[in-house]
């Protein structure tokens, strides 16, 4: 028999360890019973919901329920107090931004779910887009037009920035293969992938999710000509004049998302400090006729639906600037694909005053994600 070596034996503790083990064991215990108290108290007065409003069999294959019972925990004060040190320490000591936020070039943030390959993308994205096509179908009944506007991935268009990181080859058509199948069913598509690319990392801002000005300004001017091109007259006219703002410190989102917001400027990822634009309106069409008795003629008769984008970097008064004429905004902040179609389908702007033009900006990162069809269509 080999003789085992005396350098595996287990280590006794020392003196010291044994002395601070049961005063460090009832610590862990009071924060574990702490955080317990604090999870059954949330449950109990509703302040989360640990069940999905949605849930397929896809769902719970991918772990969807425990997914979201995480999220929901994890907004407990006690559990988001312990997440928020956590996030400090990480950052402050190695640099980590969290699993939601990826850091690229120096002074440059991204968002983790455009580089994360999702389970059946492929059959997600045709889902999608089969979708978008039965919304064509749905409004051409009731005489609306649609356009879709793309909004490629930052870390497409700023694929400079990214340094360590690194898009899977499977992501590079992603976006031209859906505005292909879009356009072969006809419908109009704005991709403004090379008018962004022509403009590289000014496109984008550093810490955050969107698109800088410039980005936003041209991509509205791609989506103004289509607009003007669709055979729908843009009304009521309507001319802005816009106006540069002095420089201020800009927030980046990604720093939100990064859990890292609450920690002192000079503590937080390097910030932006840019110059704003303002929009004032200098004229507008003059005022219903009297037999206009609600004024709908002077309501917007292009009207867009979409995701944050749309609400960021004064992308809309770049388009109402192009277009001429001022245009209904229904897009929404954290809308996704069909959060800001399903609340403008179901307004009362829809129901008694619908546009004659739809604009449907879509997020490239959102194509492939898992799929739910939660857009009924009457």
């Amino acid at each position: 028999m080999s003789k085992k070596d005396p350098s595996l034996a287990p280590v006794p503790p020392s003196p010291m360890m044994q002395r601070l083990s049961p005063p460090a064991g009832l610590v862990m215990f009071g924060f574990m019973l702490l955080g317990l108290v604090a999870c059954l108290w949330a449950m109990l007065t509703g302040k989360v919901d640990l069940w999905p409003e949605h849930l397929g069999w896809d769902g719970v294959r991918n772990g969807e329920i425990t997914h979201h019972i995480a999220h929901e925990l994890a907004n407990v004060p006690v559990a988001k107090g312990a997440a928020d040190l956590e996030r400090a320490f990480s950052w402050l000591t190695v640099g980590d931004t969290g699993p939601r936020v990826r850091s690229g070039c120096p002074g440059w943030l991204f968002l983790a779910d455009e580089i994360r390959i999702h389970p059946h993308a492929q059959a997600n994205a045709e889902a999608r887009a089969a979708k978008v096509v039965a919304v064509r179908d749905w409004l051409a009944a009731r005489n609306m037009r649609l356009v879709v506007l793309l909004v490629p991935d930052k870390s497409r268009i700023a694929a400079q920035q990214l340094c360590g990181l690194q898009r899977a080859p499977q992501l590079a058509g992603r976006l031209q293969h859906w505005k292909a199948r879009l356009e072969q069913a006809g419908i109009a598509t704005v991709d403004p992938t090379a008018a962004l690319q022509a403009l590289g990392s000014a496109a984008f801002l550093r810490t955050d999710t969107h698109w800088s000005e410039q980005g936003a300004q041209a991509a509205a001017t791609q989506l103004a000509a289509a607009v003007l091109a669709s055979g729908v007259a843009p009304t009521p006219a309507q001319s802005l004049v816009r106006t540069l703002l002095p420089e201020a410190r800009r927030p980046g989102d990604l720093v939100r998302l990064a859990g890292l917001d609450w920690l002192p400027e000079r503590l937080q990822p390097a910030g932006e400090v840019l110059a704003a634009s303002r929009f004032e309106v200098r004229s507008e069409a003059s005022s219903g006729s009297e037999d206009d008795l609600f004024g709908d003629s002077q309501l917007p008769n292009v009207a867009l639906i979409g995701t944050s984008f749309s609400r960021n970097s004064n992308f809309v008064p770049f388009l109402e600037q192009g277009v001429g004429a001022s245009v209904g905004n229904f897009a929404k902040d954290g809308g996704e694909f069909t959060g800001a179609a399903k609340d403008y389908f179901s307004s009362e702007a829809f129901k008694q005053t619908p546009a004659q033009l739809l604009i449907w900006e879509i997020n490239e990162r959102d194509l492939q994600k898992p799929w739910v069809d939660d857009l009924p269509l009457p």
